[in-house]
Order: C-alpha cells, then sequence, then structure tokens
C-alpha cells in the first residue's frame, strides 16, 4: 500500500513539473529573443531622424505688409502701402503766391509678388491730391542678381535722391536735382548688381519723360537712352567707409513738345516759358552723386545738369535751354540708431509702458536752381514770373515711433534771383509737416 501511494505521489510531482514549468523559464520564453549577433560584428547605431524643413507661412502679415504665397515661395502676392498726410504752411507769404493747406500728398496702395520664382511684378496706383495716377506697373526678370530685366513704367535711373523711396527721404520735399531728372518713364532696363553690390548699374531704353516728370506713353517717335552706376568699393569689407557710395546717372535723347515747369521746395512755381516755347531736339542730362553713412550719421551730395534744344514759335529760331543744380544733406540720429539710404529703423520702438519713444533724427541741407543767362536774352521765358537762381537752407525733425508710422516737421527758406516785375522776388519760408503710414 506504501509502495502504490508513493508511485502515485511520484507521477502527480512529474505531471505538475510537465505542465506547470519553473516562473524563471516561463519569464524567459515570454521574453523576446534577440538576434545573434555574428562574431566580430558591431552593433549598427540607426541613422539619426532629420529634422523637419521649416516651413514658410502660406500667409502671414508685420511691418512690411501682408502676403500670401504657395509652400515653395514660388508664387506670392504682397499688399503694401504708404500714406503722407502733410500740413503746408507760408508764414509771411505777403503776395499770397501759396495756399496754406492740409493734404493728402501721396495715398499709394502696392500690390507686388513673384510669379513662377523668376518673376517680379508691382503695381503702385496714387489717390494723392484726389487724382488718381498710375506710378508704377512693371514685371522684373531676376534669373540672376547680376543681370535682371525690367519692363514696365518705373522709376528711370539717373538721380539719386529720385531712386530713394518717398517713405525714406529725409524732408517732405525732394531737393532742387530731382526736378531735373526724369521721374517715372516707360521703357525697357538691363540692371543688376556686380562683385556682391559694390558695383550697381542700370541701361535703359525709355519714352523719354520731362525733368521733374513721368509718362505712360510716348508722343513722338524718339527715345531716350537712360543709364546710372554707382560704386560701393568698401561694401564687403569691415571698413568704416562700408557704406560710401558714389556714381553718375544720365540720359540722352531726341524729344518735342512741352517742356517742364520747376517748383520751389514749398512747391510754388517758378519758372514760366514764354509763349511759344517747345522742346525740339537733343536733351542731354548728367547728374553726379554721392551717399555714406556711418553709425548714425548719414550725407547725401547731388549735382545735376539739364540742357535741352528748344524751338521758339515766333521766329522759328532754335537754341538751348539749361538748367543747373546740387544739393547737400546731412542727417544724424539723436538716439544713436544707424542711419542708411533705406531710412532709419528704431531699435527701441515707441511703446511708453517700457521708457521707449522710438527714434529721432536732426536734418540739415543746402540746395540750389540755376537757369543759364541766355534764359532770360534769347527770351525763352518770362523774367517778371520766372527766378534765374534760386537757394534753399532747411532744417528738420523726423520721429520714427516703429518701422510703421514716422512724423516729420520741417522748415525751409528759399531766396531767388529775378522773378518779379523790379527786382527779386521775396524769399518763401515754408514750414511743413507729415504723417507717414507704410507697412
Amino acid at each position: 500500500m506504501n509502495r502504490y501511494v508513493s508511485w502515485v505521489a511520484s507521477s502527480a510531482a512529474l505531471v505538475a513539473l510537465i505542465v506547470h514549468p519553473p516562473l524563471a523559464r516561463a519569464a524567459e520564453a515570454q521574453a523576446p529573443e534577440k538576434p545573434a549577433e555574428k562574431q566580430g560584428e558591431k552593433a549598427v547605431d540607426k541613422p539619426a531622424e532629420k529634422p523637419a524643413e521649416k516651413k514658410v507661412p502660406p500667409a502671414a502679415g508685420g511691418a512690411d505688409g501682408f502676403f500670401i504665397q504657395s509652400e515653395s515661395g514660388d508664387y506670392r502676392l504682397q499688399v503694401r502701402a504708404y500714406v503722407h498726410l502733410d500740413g503746408r504752411f507760408y508764414p509771411g507769404d505777403d503776395r499770397a503766391l501759396a495756399v496754406d493747406t492740409f493734404l493728402l500728398r501721396r495715398v499709394r496702395p502696392i500690390v507686388a509678388g513673384t510669379l513662377a520664382k523668376y518673376f517680379d511684378f508691382q503695381i503702385m496706383p496714387d489717390f494723392g491730391g484726389g487724382v488718381t495716377v498710375l506710378q508704377e506697373a512693371y514685371l522684373d526678370f531676376r534669373y540672376s542678381p547680376k543681370a535682371r530685366v525690367r519692363i514696365g513704367k518705373f522709376k528711370a535711373p539717373v538721380g539719386l535722391e529720385r531712386l530713394q523711396s518717398a517713405t525714406n527721404i529725409s524732408f517732405a520735399e525732394r531737393a532742387f536735382p530731382t526736378a531735373l531728372v526724369p521721374n517715372r518713364d516707360v521703357g525697357l532696363q538691363l540692371h543688376g548688381d556686380l562683385g556682391g553690390g559694390v558695383v550697381s548699374y542700370a541701361v535703359g531704353v525709355f519714352d523719354g519723360a520731362p525733368d521733374g516728370g513721368s509718362v505712360d506713353l510716348d508722343l513722338n517717335d524718339s527715345k531716350d537712352v537712360a543709364a546710372r552706376i554707382f560704386l560701393s568699393p568698401f561694401k564687403r569689407g569691415k571698413s568704416a567707409l562700408k557704406d560710401l557710395g558714389f556714381g553718375i546717372g544720365g540720359s540722352y535723347g531726341k524729344q518735342s513738345g512741352a517742356l517742364p515747369a520747376y517748383r520751389s521746395g514749398g512747391q510754388v512755381s517758378i519758372l514760366t516759358l514764354a509763349t511759344g516755347i517747345t522742346a525740339d531736339g537733343t536733351r542731354k542730362r548728367y547728374s553726379p552723386q554721392l551717399s555714406f553713412y556711418s553709425g548714425p550719421f548719414g550725407l547725401m551730395a547731388e549735382y545735376a545738369q539739364s540742357e535741352s534744344k528748344v524751338l521758339r514759335a515766333l521766329n522759328g529760331r532754335r537754341t538751348d535751354l539749361t538748367a543747373k543744380a546740387w544739393q547737400t544733406t546731412a542727417t544724424v540720429t539723436l538716439t544713436g540708431d544707424a542711419a542708411s539710404f533705406t531710412g532709419v529703423r528704431a531699435t527701441k520702438p515707441f511703446d511708453p509702458s517700457k521708457g521707449q519713444w522710438g527714434a529721432f533724427e536732426l536734418a540739415a541741407r543746402v540746395n540750389g536752381l540755376e537757369l543759364e543767362a541766355s534764359a532770360v536774352t534769347e527770351g525763352l521765358i518770362d523774367p517778371t514770373r520766372s527766378v534765374r537762381k534760386a537757394f534753399a537752407w532747411a532744417v528738420g525733425l523726423n520721429w520714427y515711433l516703429n518701422r510703421n508710422i514716422k512724423q516729420m516737421l520741417d522748415y525751409e527758406r528759399t531766396s531767388f534771383t529775378a522773378g518779379a516785375t523790379s527786382g527779386d522776388r521775396p524769399a518763401e519760408n515754408a514750414v511743413f509737416f507729415r504723417t507717414q503710414i507704410s507697412f
């Protein structure tokens, strides 16, 4: 009997071992098996995953305007604008040649963008003064920064201050040399930068805008050739002269038709042509120019000369009408912010809660205009209403609250030679203030 019980107990123990193995063996069986490494072979680490590329948002807005674009950036549409809300006042204007007024000097919405990666465009109308004018409409093919092609209506490559955006000029009105160079013209231009911006050039064929004026179409078959070269020899280094630049622009062509009317800094007419005087022949312009910026200091200097063949309908005689102008403008930021051709950017934008008030800039300018004596001796101008010379000095204070708001306050005094029934026209005193909104 005892042997039978002993046999049963042994059999039960054996069955238990088969059905329920030890816990250690069960855990070992449940753990995933590692692949065996070959002898002498090192484990290979998995390559790190590439960080996701930062994508440009399809739509955004900021101080430079608002835009939408494709994921690749090859197609882009941007909306910008700037507005000039001005005041002009003329203390001591006893002859009432000017009217004290508030005005909308410029109201310019801008639609710009990129098409198929290489083609940039810009369309800019102007509603200033209650008149609608198309200021710019062009297409720019920019395959390489060394050579770009632009076609449409845009600024002709001649005058330095004219090429500076109206949002970045130091005074409410540009100086006299700008009155002798073309404004916006319609044509075809090749332009670019060489040596990383050391050399900038532009050359084009245009309809032929008058001095200080713009055109939308030509009234004759003649065309103007305009060109400009500007050198910045220290641009690529760290020299104190890094932002020194100088160059020359000019235009040449044969034109006929109406001649320009020059204005003072206060925008009062200072040239009245005699009856029957029209352009008829060669027109030549040239303008040497210089700019320099270093820290808070800025300097711009420019000379311009315009010489046109004109026709006197009274006797059929052709002669030259020549005008010369010059200017020097100096600026300094009182808050130490950097000066530049593209304006001042306040490093501490207006925020009274943080004790920040933006950037302040002081500006001073001298400029002059002169007509050659032949304009009077040949009977080309009305001597009782046209000045022979003008000399002006101006001071101004500019307040850059931030990148979008700018306040300007200017005073300019202009003295004249001739331009009255007897003697000289009385000096002009002009006070300007401007509120600029731009984005």
